[in-house]
């Protein structure tokens, strides 16, 4: 009986931990947490968000990217000129090195969901083509995370929460006091 009890205790702990594989994968690409934000009734665009890498040992590119929410999509890029922050197409696509991991993030590298057809829903995935150079087309769904979201969950992944009794709410960055 204790064995059978220690077998089943492993398998629980088995099924409770999370898999470590991506949530999509074409050749020896792998897409990680693709996300995008809810918009308001009046928006005419939106973003998109995810996280790939390329486990081959060869140069990949995302190329394109399609989705039936908007008349197109591009890839682009935001960076800060002079204390301006500048938004330009990625024409080229976005190159994905062999081996590494790129992250398309708010305020960085981003999907660019243009002439919305409707208002991106949160709750609603958001079908999405994604297609790269060399491995070839892959569709993924985006999950919707509210308006202004930092991440795919809502909150952002720098904030902690401040655990010495003050009653404060969050920090940015930095450790927990």
């Amino acid at each position: 009986m204790r064995i059978f009890s220690k077998v089943l205790a492993a398998a629980l702990i088995a099924a409770a931990t999370p898999a470590l594989a991506a949530d999509y994968s074409v050749g020896k690409i792998e897409i990680d947490t693709p996300w995008t934000r809810a918009t308001p009734p009046s928006a005419s665009a939106g973003g998109g968000f995810l996280k790939i890498t390329n486990t081959g040992d060869e140069d990949d590119r995302l190329v394109s990217a399609a989705s039936p929410i908007a008349g197109r999509a591009e890839l682009h890029t935001m960076d800060m000129t002079g204390g301006v922050m500048k938004m330009r197409q990625m024409k080229d696509g976005i190159p994905v090195p062999a081996g590494e991991t790129v992250e398309l993030k708010p305020g960085s590298l981003h999907v660019m969901f243009l002439d919305l057809s409707g208002p991106i829903a949160q709750g609603a995935p958001v079908p999405v083509t994604l297609t790269f150079e060399k491995a070839g087309p892959l569709d993924v769904e985006m999950v919707v995370a509210p308006v202004g979201a930092p991440g795919p969950d809502g909150a952002s992944t720098h904030m902690k929460m401040k655990m010495d009794g003050s009653g404060e709410g969050m920090e940015a960055g930095g450790d927990t006091k």
